[in-house]
């Protein structure tokens, strides 16, 4: 942390403590991110918000990969909220979790990959 006797901008600074999450919280959103990074899980995040569930045989047949790599993309997705699950008889089907977060759906999955497919730009240099 820079260390420097007083605020530049007071009030700049007030709002920035009272809005910023603390390290809990975003260590917890990055992780999510993280997950999202994996092309496997993303792509089985976006077949089950087209088609509802799935069984892992059938995910790796949608997706173009194998059982294993669909079986443990879909572990990771469980393992951290994101998919559950329910057998019927001796087949598991997945579909994202209750309460999937809408922001992550839309603005992660749906408007991205919209962005990715379209190859826009925002037109802003960094």
């Amino acid at each position: 942390m820079a260390d420097h006797p007083h605020p530049v901008d007071a009030e700049r600074v007030r709002r920035a403590r009272e809005r910023v999450p603390g390290a809990a919280d975003v260590e917890r959103s990055t992780a999510i991110l993280a997950l999202l990074a994996d092309p496997t899980r993303a792509r089985v995040l976006h077949a089950l918000d087209v088609v509802e569930e799935l069984c892992v045989g059938d995910t790796a047949l949608a997706l173009g990969i194998t059982e294993d790599a669909a079986g443990y993309a879909l572990r990771v997705l469980r393992t951290a909220g994101l998919v559950s699950r329910r057998k019927a008889g001796r087949v598991v089907f997945y579909r994202l979790a209750d309460g999937f977060p809408e922001p992550l759906l839309e603005h992660c999955l749906r408007h991205l990959s919209a962005l990715a497919a379209t190859g826009e730009d925002d037109g802003q240099d960094d």
